[in-house]
Formats: structure tokens, sequence, C-alpha cells
């Protein structure tokens, strides 16, 4: 085993492909000793012996599937009690397809699973560990729908809204003991959720389409400049200070003893 990283380890999810495989090369690539995690073992393995061959790090792979009540807990329970984990990235995730009437309920149950109540449960158990500790950061993976629900299948969309405002919410919580948190909102990304979820990613746009390396790196560097919100695909920050700023203008009148004129009898 190599010596410990000065940095700590980081854990993450869905690390055997795609954006989190992406996640693990960079981070060794900086120094950090892995905890990567998913379903496909031989994949993770494949990933931990590259990796320990390539950097002077520590790589170490748990095989769960984290819509299982009992893999869930057991990653949870690391999370929550070790001490030299200093980043946890949320990235295991799926997406469906089709509208909600015709879509299969089970399939619905299952993302809702995996994006949404594992999400929480790890970025529970990370505010816990980090808190005590005193440092450390979570960056959770969500999506551009969440912004733009219109654009995708409306459970999808909802439960990437649901990690925006969980992030949101989060960093205020955590920020004032020094734990840093970031959402990255990735465009579509050429990665295996595509023939996962039952779409043709050759049928979409190409210039709409961005290479996972580039969407990881993008990432990093919002995390190296402490975005709270992270969106690779946007080229004018301003935008995205426009918007918060439209919503901060709402919020004085969201809520009020009495309705609005409008909605009363004339």
């Amino acid at each position: 085993m190599n010596k410990r990283s000065e940095k700590g380890t980081v854990l993450i999810t869905g690390a055997s492909s795609g954006i989190g495989a992406t996640y693990a090369n960079r981070m060794a690539l900086r120094g950090y000793d892995l905890l990567l995690v998913a379903r496909d073992f031989p994949r993770l393995q494949a990933i931990s012996a590259r990796l320990t061959e390539s950097y002077d790090v520590n790589v170490e792979v748990v095989q769960a599937d984290l819509t299982s009540a009992a893999d869930l807990a057991t990653v949870t329970d690391r999370l929550r009690g070790d001490d030299t984990i200093s980043v946890l990235i949320n990235n295991a995730g799926i997406a469906m397809n089709g509208h909600l009437a015709e879509s299969d309920l089970d399939t619905i149950d299952s993302m809702i699973l995996l994006n949404v109540m594992s999400l929480t449960h790890l970025s529970s158990a990370a505010a816990s560990n980090f808190k005590t500790v005193g440092r450390g950061a979570v960056i959770n993976v969500a999506s551009i729908v969440a912004l733009a629900p219109e654009m995708f299948n409306a459970a999808y969309s909802a439960t990437k809204a649901y990690v925006l405002s969980l992030t949101q919410t989060l960093s205020g919580e955590l920020s004032p003991h020094g734990i840093y948190v970031q959402a990255v909102l990735p465009g579509l990304t050429r990665t295996e959720i595509w023939k996962r979820s039952g779409i043709d990613d050759s049928a979409l746009p190409p210039n709409m389409i961005m290479e996972v390396d580039e969407m990881v790196d993008a990432a990093l560097a919002g995390f190296d400049q402490g975005e709270l919100i992270t969106i690779p695909s946007l080229p004018n920050p301003a935008d995205w200070q426009e918007f918060v700023s439209a919503r901060a203008k709402l919020r004085p009148n969201l809520s009020h003893n009495q309705a609005a004129a409008r909605y009363k009898n004339k």
C-alpha cells in the first residue's frame, strides 16, 4: 500500500464508467486516494489496477447497488465513520425515456432511489463526518434539466431539480463549518447513460453533446474556483447571476398573510 495521501480520500459513486470513472482519473492525478463505488465489480477492479499503476495513490473498490438498502447502508456507514474521506462525489444516477403516463413505475422507483434517496443519505453522512473534522467537500452531479425540465423526461428532470435544491440548501448549512458544496449541471454528455435509458445518442444534435473528459475538467475548474453551481456549457456566468437575482426578487413576495389582489373576488 502506498503512503496515505495528505489530501485524503475521494469517495466516488457510479465510478465504473463515464463521468465517475473520469473523476476517478482526475482526482488520482491530483494526488487523492480513491474509494470507488459501483455495481460493476470487474470494471472497478480494472480501473483500480490502471490508476494504481499510473499514480502514487491508494485505490479501494466497493461493489454496491445503491438502490439496495443494505448496500446503501454499508457505504453510508463507511462514509460517516471514516475520517480519511475528504471529498464525496455523488455521481451515480440513471435516466429514463418516455412520458410519465406510460412509464414503468418500478423503473421510476429505482431511479428515485438512486438519484434522490442514495444521494441524500450519502450527503447526510458526509455532512456529519466533515463537520466533525472541520473540512471536506461534496460534489453533487445534477443536470441542466434541473433548470429546463421541459427538455427531458418528467421524473428524471424532477430528480435532478431535487439534487440542485438539496445542494443549494446544504451549502448554506455547511459553509459556516468550512465545508464546500458544489452542484455540477452538465448538458448532454457522451456516456453510457443514453444507451441504458433507451436513447440513441447518435440522433441527438452533435453540437449539444460534450465529451466526458471536457465536462469533468470544466466541473473541476469550477470546483477550484469555489463555485456553488457549475454549468460547464454556460459561456457567460452573468446569465446565471441574472437567474439568481430574478429568483431573489421573488422572495419578498412569496409568503404574505393575504392572497394577492388578483385572486380575490371583486
